[in-house]
């Protein structure tokens, strides 16, 4: 039995089986992931954390932010600061996710993809960048960077 098991699993790897997807096809409408990815609602503070953290999400390494308090934000991606008022939530869900969907060869991270990936350190390998309550966060914290929003 443990043969035939062997033989499956190698068979697979062989014929190159798609690897698994943290996303379905069905949970994308047009540009967007309208609904979250976690049944707790994404925290601003905490998205403002992930979004700053050069350890977590990184995302200050390309992009900047008004009123941040993180040194030497870049330049390399869209300024951040009004995403809210360009974007909505499900469309910043998506980019963050997988950016690849919405413009295949962007240099932005594929975010919450754990398929066709390369060069993956071994102790990143089959885990997403943040998990899906981060990316709830961080939509959380984006949406909300908006004119008419007082901070």
């Amino acid at each position: 039995m443990r043969w035939l098991v062997a033989g499956t699993v190698f068979a697979l790897v062989a014929c190159g089986a798609p690897e698994p997807s943290l996303i379905s096809a069905s949970q994308i409408e047009g540009d967007a992931i309208p609904l979250a990815l976690t049944a707790v609602p994404g925290d601003a503070g905490r998205g403002k954390t992930v979004f700053e953290s050069r350890e977590i999400g990184h995302c200050v390494l390309c992009h900047a932010v008004d009123a941040l308090t993180a040194e030497f934000q870049g330049n390399v991606g869209p300024d951040l600061s009004l995403v809210g008022d360009r974007l909505n939530e499900g469309q910043l869900r998506l980019r963050i996710v997988d950016y690849q969907i919405v413009r295949p060869g962007t240099l932005m991270p594929s975010y919450y993809r754990i398929h066709d990936l390369y060069q993956v350190g071994e102790a990143f390998e089959g885990a997403p960048i943040l998990t899906a309550q981060e990316v709830e966060d961080l939509v959380g914290y984006l949406s909300a960077r908006r004119s008419d929003d007082e901070r």
